[in-house]
C-alpha cells in the first residue's frame, strides 16, 4: 500500500494503525516545520506566515496563529480560510481534515480533535485510532479552553463559550456552552 493509500485510509473513518513506519515517517517530517514555527522569535513575523503557508493544506490571507501550535501533523490536514485568528495554544489534532471558515477566531488553549480510539479494549491496546473530520463555520469564536470532538460541524456565526465541550453539531447563530455543549440563545 502507498503512502498516497494509507493516508486516504487514515482520513476515511475506518480504524488503522497510526504506529504504520510510513505514516510516522511523513508525520515526523511535518513536525520538523511546526518545531521551527513556535521557535520563531515575536518580530519573525514574515517567517511564521511562511512556515505556515509550508505547513497547512490550505491557509488565507492574514491569518495569525499564535506559537505554541500543537497539530498532530502541524496542519498539513488543516484548511484556514483568510482571517483566522488563533491565540495560544492552539491544539489541532489534524489526522483527518479540519475546515475553518473566514474569520473565524480561536481563544486560548482551544483543542479541535478529530481522532478517537476504540471502545474495545483490546484493539486500544494495538494502538488502532480513527478519524472524522471537523468543520468550523465563518465567522465563529471558540472561547479559551474550548474541545471540538471528532466529527462536529459548527455553523456560521456561532460563539462557543469558554471552557465548552462540543459532542455534536451546532447551528449557525447562536451561542452555545457547557459540557456537552448546548445552545442557550441565537445571536440573530
Amino acid at each position: 500500500m502507498t503512502i498516497e493509500e494509507k493516508i486516504e485510509k487514515m482520513q476515511s473513518g475506518e480504524t488503522y494503525l497510526p504506529t504504520d513506519e510510513d505514516i510516522m515517517a511523513l508525520q515526523l517530517d511535518c513536525l520538523e516545520k511546526q518545531y521551527d514555527f513556535n521557535l520563531t522569535r515575536p518580530h519573525e513575523l514574515e517567517r511564521r506566515a511562511e512556515l505556515l503557508r509550508e505547513m497547512f493544506a490550505e491557509i488565507g490571507e492574514d491569518c495569525y496563529v499564535e506559537p505554541p501550535l500543537h497539530a498532530n501533523w502541524a496542519g498539513r490536514h488543516v484548511h484556514f480560510g483568510r482571517n483566522v485568528y488563533a491565540n495560544f495554544g492552539l491544539t489541532l489534532v489534524d489526522d483527518a481534515p479540519i475546515y475553518v471558515g473566514d474569520y473565524t477566531k480561536f481563544g486560548p488553549n482551544v483543542v479541535i480533535a478529530t481522532a478517537s480510539h476504540p471502545l474495545d479494549p483490546e484493539l486500544r491496546e494495538k494502538a488502532y485510532q480513527s478519524n472524522r473530520p471537523v468543520k468550523i463555520g465563518r465567522c465563529c469564536w471558540l472561547g479559551a479552553g474550548v474541545i471540538v470532538l471528532p466529527g462536529v460541524t459548527i455553523g456560521d456565526g456561532a460563539v462557543i463559550g469558554a471552557g465548552s465541550v462540543v459532542t455534536h453539531d451546532i447551528p449557525a447563530n447562536v451561542v452555545a456552552v457547557g459540557n456537552p455543549c448546548r445552545v442557550i440563545k441565537s445571536v440573530k
